[in-house]
């Protein structure tokens, strides 16, 4: 099992929208989440920032993302969600989320 965490920046105006979209995530969205292998999917806010957590339990990430990309039901989710979202100023070139170093862990 493979822990990811990551980092994006909400934009203020648009904090209440995306609290009231998470409040009833589409089930074919969660659907492909827990097809590609991700649990205990989590996000968190503090501030501007939101963080994410989930728990990935395949053995190819990147493909398992990339099916989630191709989704139908995820794109049209992305649509609503993404424009509440901005990279935060970290974030790499091209970067939507950004990865979290990991600094502790207790099992």
């Amino acid at each position: 099992m493979r822990r990811v965490a990551q980092v994006i920046r909400v934009r203020p105006e648009k904090l209440d929208e995306y609290r009231e979209l998470h409040r009833e995530v589409p089930e074919p969205v969660l659907a492909r989440l827990r097809a590609s292998r991700i649990a205990n999917y989590s996000i968190h806010l503090l501030g501007d920032r939101l963080f994410s957590y989930f728990e990935y339990h395949g053995d190819d990430l990147d493909a398992d993302l990339a099916a989630i990309a191709d989704d139908p039901a995820t794109q049209e989710w992305w649509k609503l969600t993404d424009p509440c979202q901005e990279p935060v100023p970290e974030a790499a070139e091209g970067e939507w989320w950004t990865p979290l170093e990991r600094v502790f862990l207790m099992e």
